[in-house]
């Protein structure tokens, strides 16, 4: 798709109002309702699509597949992220009046980062045909390391701050205590940094982890920066209203990790197919229309899994503490127990064992 320079900046410059509005709207800390999220995740969501037939119309098919498809991997792949910007929440303790700003910044963070990682990512591209068999090397090996942790035993989860972060704090120091939306305060003349400040910059530079699979996933469907800027762009907008929408609810796609594995590790086989094509070799290279037939299909049925895996989760936990609880609440036998059939207060009649 070749796109001008006049474009880009209309993009940017639009992209740049849609933020703006977004941070008008939520420039005073509250506790984001259900509701509120749910409206705002329409409202990205409608917004990308009305994008994506944008390219259609005044583009074409191609583009708009390709927007599309890398739209909904990066979406994807954004929800799983969000179970560390949970973990981080948690380990910081954010209030939760202040987490919508918290999240606000640190998506903007990780735009401008990914900008930056994207146009590195199309220069290399454009020079290296060959670092497609690395890209697509790494995603099988990404899909591969999903499973094993997703099969692991392990349910400890934790977050630990990158050596980046740690030095900032150590150079600038950070105060024991959050001071409203302020990132920055005074203290005895030294200027040191809020714990909002810390977290902030937690959730942008966790988002350097986090490209290194998402970027190079979306150059795997399509080629064109200005698509994979915009899929990027739209996907990480509408995070923030995503996290509080269905914050309860990612304990329940618990196969999202598989579904994860199976679309990286599909589009890394599509990349070292692409690879081998431009080296020469006759293969088979994989349509964006069947790309995203397998990317959507995964998706769906992952989520359908999740959700009966989930419950049945529940119930089993359910009868679980009904056998537990049952028996407690029998009396245990002992010397100054009842004789069968002996009258309502006889002496050492039953008592309950809990109270």
């Amino acid at each position: 798709m070749d796109v001008s320079m006049t474009l880009w900046v209309l993009t940017i410059l639009g992209l740049g109002a849609l933020i703006g509005t977004d941070f008008f709207i939520g420039r005073k800390p509250h506790d984001v309702s259900v509701k509120e999220a749910g409206i705002w995740t329409v409202v990205w969501i409608v917004l990308a699509a009305l994008f994506g037939l944008g390219l259609l119309l005044f583009g074409n098919s191609q583009a708009s597949g390709e927007f599309f498809a890398g739209y909904i991997t990066e979406k994807s792949l954004s929800v799983d992220n969000l179970f560390v910007f949970v973990l981080i929440m948690a380990k910081f303790s954010v209030p939760s009046h202040l987490q919508q700003r918290v999240l606000l910044v640190g998506v903007l963070i990780a735009l401008v980062l990914r900008a930056i990682f994207i146009a590195a990512g199309a220069a290399i591209i454009a020079s290296f045909s060959w670092v497609f068999y690395i890209f697509g090397a790494f995603l099988i090996y990404t899909a591969w390391k999903l499973i094993q942790e997703a099969r692991s035993d392990d349910d400890e989860e934790d977050w630990e701050e990158n050596r980046l972060l740690k030095t900032v704090e150590k150079k600038f120091g950070v105060a024991d205590r959050y001071h409203g939306t302020k990132l920055f305060i005074r203290n005895n003349g030294k200027r040191i940094m809020t714990p909002l400040m810390v977290v902030m910059l937690a959730i942008g530079t966790t988002d350097i982890l986090f490209a290194l699979d998402s970027i190079p996933a979306i150059f795997g469907l399509t080629q064109d920066p200005y698509i994979v800027f915009t899929a990027n762009a739209f996907a990480l907008m509408g995070l923030r209203q995503l996290y509080f929408l269905i914050g309860g609810l990612l304990r329940k796609l618990v196969h999202l990790s598989y579904g994860l594995s199976v679309i990286l590790g599909f589009i890394g086989v599509k990349l070292v197919l692409h690879a081998l094509h431009e080296s020469g070799v006759h293969v088979p290279e994989i349509s964006i229309p069947f790309s995203l037939a397998v990317i959507g299909g995964v998706l769906v049925v992952t989520t359908i899994t999740s959700l009966i895996a989930s419950k049945r989760q529940s119930e089993r936990a359910a009868a679980e503490s009904v056998a537990v609880a049952v028996p407690a609440l029998r009396p245990s036998p002992s010397p100054s127990s009842p004789r069968p059939g002996a009258p309502e207060g006889f002496p050492g009649a039953a008592r309950s064992s809990r109270g």
